[in-house]
């Protein structure tokens, strides 16, 4: 089940998104995350291209999170909880790219093939648009993401799997 939240327009909401979208811009500026994320910069921000459209996917620890950011998207922080953001951009012919309402669905599991769905739900913000997702880690084991992401309702949905191995802050 998708869940739509428009957030207000206060500073509050602007703040967590666009925090949000800096970790992205920041691992494209190979600046790094940081220690204790479980996560490198080079999984930090990743995409997968489907003809014109970027289906942009990233996963980081809910600790790594500030208190601010958390309480103003929903999230609780926990050492053991992470949290899976994807977004849709549309190339335009001028090179830039725009935001584009998708809807995803998919499943986070182990190696083994044991897997839950994710609940995602999705976070408006001015023009942005998140789809959010909160999964428990398994300490130290590969964890294997399988997702479908509709960008257009006339073409099937595109297809994104990766996998990403997460550490517990201790």
């Amino acid at each position: 089940m998708v869940k739509a939240i428009r957030r207000p327009a206060g500073r509050g909401g602007k703040r967590a998104l666009a925090w949000l979208l800096s970790l992205a811009l920041l691992s494209g500026a190979g600046l790094g995350v940081g220690a204790g994320t479980g996560i490198s910069t080079a999984q930090a921000e990743q995409f997968e291209r489907i003809g014109r459209y970027q289906i942009h996917y990233n996963a980081v620890n809910t600790s790594f999170l500030t208190p601010e950011v958390a309480a103003a998207n929903g999230i609780q922080r926990s050492r053991v909880q992470a949290l899976l953001n994807v977004s849709v951009r549309e190339e335009q012919d001028d090179g830039t790219t725009r935001p584009v309402p998708a809807s995803v669905e998919g499943t986070v599991g182990n190696l083994a093939g044991q897997s839950q769905p994710l609940g995602f739900r999705t976070v408006r913000d001015n023009e942005a648009i998140y789809h959010l997702a909160t999964f428990r880690i398994q300490e130290d084991e590969p964890m294997r993401f399988d997702l479908r992401v509709r960008y257009d309702r006339n073409a099937p949905p595109g297809e994104v799997s990766f996998i990403q191995r997460f550490y517990i802050d201790r």
